[in-house]
């Protein structure tokens, strides 16, 4: 099962910066084993969901041209507090580059105003269909459903935001 640890944007900057929210109710299934009598985001889900709001800035910047975007590395990870059930982890990931086949991010997350994770993250991004041609259908699948995604989570309203105060 594939976790989505995104569930609002909620500012982007294209190329440069985005912020992303992660709300955590007690019915999250992975809760009953991390912890059952202290129950908290594990902290490689906080991990993840620094990397899935990276993977959006990179689509947005390369238009969605890369139906797969993936951890390569992840360094410097410290962890510094917990995430509870009613808690908000506040995802705030900067660009250091966005090439066509890899990218680099500084991020933290916070709970209310303290942080709880920080660490520099190096991005993978590739289609299918490179390394496979008859998987062309996949990519195209893939990046629907990202896109149906995208506007789910409030991506174009961001969007759009961003482009009304860059014409001020």
């Amino acid at each position: 099962m594939k976790f989505h640890l995104v569930d609002r944007i909620e500012s982007i900057e294209p190329g440069k910066r985005i912020v992303t929210t992660k709300a955590l109710s007690l019915a999250e299934e992975y809760l009953a084993d991390h912890f059952p009598a202290f129950p908290v985001l594990p902290g490689v889900l906080m991990l993840e969901a620094m990397v899935q709001s990276a993977a959006w800035l990179v689509r947005i910047e390369q238009d969605f041209g890369r139906s797969i975007v993936v951890l390569r590395t992840a360094r410097n990870v410290k962890y510094t507090s917990f995430v509870q059930p009613g808690g908000s982890l506040r995802c705030e990931v900067d660009a250091v580059s966005i090439g066509d086949d890899s990218a680099a991010f500084k991020g933290r997350g916070v709970v209310g105003d303290v942080q709880a994770v920080s660490a520099r993250m190096e991005l993978r991004c590739f289609n299918l269909r490179d390394r496979q041609a008859s998987l062309a259908e996949a990519d195209e699948s893939i990046v629907a459903e990202l896109r149906r995604r995208f506007s789910l989570i409030g991506g174009p309203a961001a969007l759009e935001r961003a482009a009304a105060e860059a014409t001020g």
